[in-house]
């Protein structure tokens, strides 16, 4: 692979933002600025929190690297505003970033395509008395899972083993999101699937198989701790990992995302169906993070992956 790094031009690596993936945000945007400036690319954090966007057209930037996480980063509104300076970007356009931003939507869409999903429901602050709460675990039944819609890195989530449980999950859930998002849980293998492309020429990854102690992939355990293991190859059957691959690719599609993105699955244990969790359109870089391992596995470095997504930077059709 050939990339005329003189020809991307000055690039400004988005980092930082106003998210509850700020600390997050930072570690993925360091490694891109040091693995894009190994490559000989005139790279420069931005941190759109401690400057206005309309800088970047003013300074000269080319083109941006989005290595922001969560709202105001991943969820369309940043993409919007690069798309008014005429200043092209890496991964999704506004309306799949904005939709895949909200796993509540994310989960219509696929639904519509037929694409399996857990069940779920979803509670506006209206419906968040205790009476309606308690009911939640007869619908979904127990375990199972209350996130915030709109958050992601594991922030505010909860496996729920009991009626009692219910309260305090939906009341963390509540203190970073409108809605509480209450999902059936799947027992079985953690996995996630990254894609790269766009459109008929995407392609899917190496799955990577996740085992976390007593299923604890958190926050804590995802970012500061080596007690995860992440195995990739995935030891699945080849026609598994090929079923898990082309569903992922169909996901991806269905939102309409564009340069990348990771799908994260369970493949439930007593019958082997996998079921699409959220697709993250712009995935983490640190070195705990699960794209740049996948890459790794087909044959493409860190720092090969940073400049094939810088290249592909585009603005919506």
């Amino acid at each position: 692979m050939t990339i005329d790094v003189k020809a991307l031009g000055k690039v400004a690596v988005l980092m930082g933002g106003s998210s509850a993936e700020r600390e997050i945000s930072l570690l993925s945007g360091n490694g891109v600025l040091d693995a894009l400036r190994s490559q000989g690319v005139d790279a420069q954090a931005f941190d759109p929190s401690q400057r206005e966007l309309a800088e970047l057209k003013r300074d000269g930037f080319a083109r941006c690297f989005i290595a922001l996480h969560g709202r105001h980063g991943e969820d369309g509104t940043v993409q919007g505003a690069l798309e008014l300076l005429g200043i092209p970007y890496t991964g999704s356009g506004v309306m799949a970033s904005a939709i895949a931003m909200d796993k509540v939507m994310t989960k219509r869409v696929w639904i519509a395509e037929g694409l399996p999903t857990p069940r779920y429901l979803s509670l506006a602050r209206s419906d968040l008395q205790r009476e309606r709460v308690r009911t939640v675990p007869d619908e979904l039944g127990l375990p199972l899972i209350v996130k915030p819609p709109h958050e992601g890195s594991s922030i505010g989530v909860t496996k729920v083993a009991g009626y009692s449980q219910m309260q305090d999950a939906v009341a963390l859930a509540a203190r970073y999101d409108s809605h509480v998002l209450c999902e059936e849980f799947i027992e079985g293998d953690e996995l996630t699937c990254p894609v790269l492309g766009h459109g008929d020429a995407a392609r899917a990854l190496p799955v990577v198989r996740i085992v976390a102690p007593e299923g604890a992939y958190d926050y804590q355990n995802k970012y500061f701790t080596d007690v995860v293991n992440y195995i990739v190859p995935s030891g699945l059957p080849a026609h598994e990992e090929a079923a898990i691959q082309a569903l992922v690719l169909a996901a991806y599609r269905a939102l309409g995302c564009r340069g990348w993105g990771r799908a994260d699955l369970m493949l439930r244990a007593s019958d082997r169906k996998p079921f699409l969790l959220e697709m993250n359109t712009s995935p983490g870089m640190t070195g705990h993070s699960l794209v740049p391992m996948s890459a790794r596995a087909a044959g493409i470095s860190y720092e090969q992956l940073c400049l094939m997504l810088l290249r592909d930077a585009t603005l919506d059709d």
